[in-house]
């Protein structure tokens, strides 16, 4: 139950995008679902071997290249949802910013429902 609550604010919030960042849209709540369940498997499966590859020169970069890798993400998902498009790099990695933070604070509101 909890996951699928995760997944709705999740979506919810991937809604909210487009209202702080115009060069993100989301033409329906279902698109924002597609597109909550998509980044997700992307940060759980690529991201990581991703992180592991550019290592050395995000340690370079004292970890900058992370927003880069998540904002090149966060695009790549929008390339194959219907209903979600961002056009743009920078707003790419604006909107994964925006996006992380809304899905930490769910996450740790969430978390703190089911300690009490």
């Amino acid at each position: 139950m909890r996951l699928l609550l995760r997944w709705a604010l999740s979506a919810m919030a991937l809604m909210l995008l487009p209202q702080i960042i115009d060069a993100i849209h989301i033409d329906s709540f279902y698109a924002a679902l597609a597109a909550a369940v998509g980044i997700g498997l992307v940060n759980a499966l690529i991201r990581p071997i991703l992180i592991i590859i550019t290592l050395p020169i995000n340690i370079l970069t004292l970890g900058l290249l992370t927003f880069a890798i998540n904002g090149l993400l966060f695009w790549f998902v929008a390339s194959f949802i219907n209903g979600f498009t961002v056009t743009g790099f920078w707003p790419a990695v604006l909107g994964a910013i925006v996006y992380s933070v809304a899905t930490w604070a769910i996450s740790s509101v969430l978390r703190d429902r089911a300690a009490e």
